[in-house]
């Protein structure tokens, strides 16, 4: 079976730190572009990074040089490094696939999605 696993969510304070993982099981991630998104509470659910086949990456403007995204295919796994996290972060992240491998930020582009984890940023 074909799908991605993410793991890693949980509570922060502002200006902390959190790893996210992107799991794959049943495809090799190298071949792949990964893309996180997330949804916050009462929105709609927003492009946060990309990394294509080639390793290209792309960000959203609000978390630019925040966020890093990676991959360890001897792991087959993504990565999205979160620092100096901010309460509006807050939300459901989601690690999609796309076997097209090109990396846009577009929902539509990706094929397997994960469950979620939350991610939450509070004092």
């Amino acid at each position: 079976q074909l799908q991605v696993v993410e793991s890693g969510g949980g509570l922060v304070q502002p200006g902390g730190s959190l790893r996210l993982s992107c799991t794959a099981s049943g495809f090799a991630l190298r071949s792949y572009a990964i893309g996180w998104f997330r949804r916050a509470p009462g929105k709609e659910r927003e492009g946060v990074s990309s990394i294509s086949s080639r390793d290209l990456t792309n960000y959203a403007d609000s978390v630019r040089g925040r966020f890093t995204i990676s991959g360890d295919n001897a792991k087959n796994t993504a990565y999205l490094q979160m620092n100096s996290l901010k309460p509006e972060d807050t939300g459901v992240y989601y690690c999609a696939a796309d076997r097209g491998g090109l990396g846009f930020m577009d929902e539509i582009a990706y094929d397997y999605w994960g469950q979620g984890t939350q991610v939450t940023v509070s004092s």
